[in-house]
């Protein structure tokens, strides 16, 4: 494909306006505003249908069809999210679907230090769009890396949970230097997989350490090995504990198979207190 020149067309700008304008004509056929609103997916149809000027007499359903250059296409994704233009669903799809053909030029946006944090995302969000495994090494080394969380490593970790087994090992791998936030999301992931042995004494471990306890019983509560019940019925009886932490640890108690016989008292937490006014 020979040098093209780059547009970045405003796709939604131009289905507003088309929006607009249908809604003037046809606003006397619609006895109220639901029934309007219900045909705009069709209204939306037609749009992606009807050749249009700023495309040149192309149709904006079919108008980035005629590219196949992944990495054209990749750095047409980045100039949109450049120039702060919403960047038309029409090019994203278009780029998952040249499949094997874009998983590199998205994984290198993904791996870009120096590319703007939405573009990455997005790269991120395509991949996981296609079930790609590809990048699982560059987000687990996020988090074994990460000072502290941020959106990224967030929407790697997010994506890690649809890679099956073969993440068991490299996170467990990365649990041993990441920060403690990227710890409680680590174990959070290897929570879906019950069978695994070596996740119960990191749980464990973290209900000692994390002041986070509400979720990391909520993850022990998840995860279900009834090996995790002595720790946790110890946990009932904590006087440093506040009641939101108190409710998640019942909660693992009960999904472990054990029974809570007593309730404790929190009047005075400011937590019981604000869910009491609450009603």
């Amino acid at each position: 494909m020979g040098e093209i020149s780059v547009n970045c067309v405003d796709f939604d700008k131009h289905f507003q306006d088309y929006l607009r304008d249908w809604t003037k004509k046809n606003m006397a056929k619609y006895q109220n505003v639901d029934a309007m609103e219900a045909d705009v997916p069709d209204v939306y149809l037609r749009w992606l249908n009807e050749p249009c000027d700023w495309l040149s007499g192309s149709t904006p359903g079919a108008y980035f069809q005629q590219f196949d250059d992944a990495k054209f296409l990749c750095k047409w994704l980045c100039d949109y999210v450049k120039k702060k233009v919403s960047v038309p669903d029409q090019l994203m799809e278009r780029i998952t679907e040249l499949g094997e053909c874009s998983v590199q030029p998205l994984l290198d946006i993904a791996a870009r230090k120096e590319a703007a944090n939405e573009v990455r995302m997005t790269a991120i969000g395509l991949l996981r769009e296609m079930e790609r495994t590809e990048p699982m090494e560059l987000y687990i080394g996020w988090l074994a890396q990460a000072q502290e969380m941020d959106e990224l490593c967030e929407n790697g970790a997010e994506s890690l949970k649809n890679m099956g087994g073969r993440v068991i090992e490299p996170l467990l791998a990365a649990y041993e230097t990441a920060c403690p936030a990227a710890r409680e999301c680590i174990v959070d992931i290897l929570c879906d997989y019950p069978t695994e042995k070596r996740v119960l004494p990191l749980l464990l471990g973290l209900m000692d350490s994390s002041k986070n306890k509400a979720l990391i019983a909520s993850y022990i509560g998840k995860f279900g090995d009834a090996d995790a019940l002595p720790r946790m019925m110890r946990a009932l009886d904590d006087p440093d504990i506040n009641y939101l932490d108190y409710i998640e640890i019942v909660n693992a108690v009960r999904a472990l198979g054990g029974e809570v016989e007593k309730e404790r008292c929190f009047d005075g937490d400011p937590y019981y207190e604000s869910m009491k006014q609450l009603g």
